[in-house]
């Protein structure tokens, strides 16, 4: 859509949105003739603005004769005219420190909508993995009855978790004891969801070379790793800044957001569908799809374990949002938050 726009256009669609975004303020023909640094008059610039806003991308208020970015222009101005601030050092060195490798997963996720919020100042969002992102350390069969056999889990060396399995024979202390040996050669340290998959591959592709003993080990295993989806949605963090943007005029319906926050499915289905993006989303107004945040703007990056997208942390503000400064917070943060679970401890 840019290339459609004369490079003269697109120095004042790009001049007007970082002059607004800074000031929050319309901005009219000749204060943009003063700063677009455009060898041209006013009445050329207020041509260029007229089109402008035939096509969608500006407006003018009622209130003023300057105009401010729609919708539609931020979304010309993020995809085509963005240049994106480079992180200062004590920022970066700030993010370094908190999503330290030597935290534990689930402090990790759980601090990091926290500093999303602290360096926004808007609200932080980031959705709880639906599988687990432990790594197992060890695990144990031990016989309880006949046919009921406890399996011992030791999970990053803080979590230990017991689940009763019903086996259909009995099982012998020895062969459990094995089974343990067995299971533990090929699954300690890995990820739990990772884990049961290689078992299931391993059950498919190597069956006829496993004796029966190896079979029921890969299948008490299996059982063991099963675990309920009890999906906890995600952390949120900084709902009480969009009061600020509230009460400066930026946001609408805030009773709308929060209830949106509260009722959490369609922040998921957002959050849910991008988990597969490649880096940095930007949703403006609508095209969130999501009730309540028509007057929002949502960053959105997923993170991954083992190479494999688990989760997405995101920030939530007004249209008005410093893209410049948030979307790299976003990007670095999701990276980092990345590094620090595929090393965490």
């Amino acid at each position: 859509m840019a290339t459609e726009l004369s490079p003269r256009a697109q120095q004042l669609m790009k001049v007007l949105v970082e002059n607004y975004l800074r000031n929050g303020v319309p901005i009219g023909s000749k204060t943009l003739a003063q700063i677009s640094e455009l060898s041209v008059s006013s009445a050329t610039i207020r041509n260029i603005m007229g089109e402008l806003e035939h096509s969608g991308f500006v407006q003018s208020p009622h209130t003023s004769a300057g105009r401010v970015p729609t919708a539609q222009g931020y979304r010309l101005f993020v995809d085509n005219l963005l240049t994106v601030k480079q992180l200062e050092e004590t920022t970066i060195q700030q993010l370094q420190t908190e999503l330290s490798p030597q935290k534990p997963a689930i402090e990790l996720i759980s601090s990091t909508s926290h500093l999303l919020s602290e360096l926004t100042h808007m609200a932080g969002l980031v959705r709880v993995p639906n599988r687990q992102v432990n790594r197992i350390r060890q695990i144990e069969f031990m016989p309880l009855t006949e046919t009921n056999i406890l399996a011992i889990l030791v999970l990053d060396e803080q979590d230990v978790q017991n689940r009763v399995i019903k086996v259909e024979q009995p099982i012998s202390r020895e062969e459990l004891l094995r089974a343990s040996a067995f299971v533990n050669e090929h699954l300690a340290g890995k990820e739990l969801s990772h884990a049961r998959d290689e078992l299931l591959g391993k059950m498919r592709s190597e069956k006829a070379q496993l004796d029966s003993l190896m079979q029921t080990a890969i299948k008490l295993a299996e059982q063991s790793l099963q675990h309920e989806n009890d999906d906890k949605g995600y952390h949120l963090s900084g709902d009480s800044n969009l009061l600020n943007f509230a009460v400066d005029g930026e946001l609408g319906d805030l009773k709308a957001i929060f209830d949106a926050f509260r009722q959490k499915q369609e922040i998921l289905n957002l959050l849910d569908k991008v988990i597969k993006a490649d880096g940095v989303q930007i949703f403006i107004g609508e095209e969130s799809e999501t009730d309540g945040f028509q007057g929002c703007s949502i960053v959105t990056a997923p993170y991954q374990i083992e190479d494999a997208p688990v989760g997405v942390l995101a920030v939530v503000g007004p249209t008005r949002m410093r893209y410049d400064k948030v979307v790299p917070i976003v990007d670095i943060t999701a990276k980092l938050l990345s590094s620090a679970l595929n090393h965490s401890d």
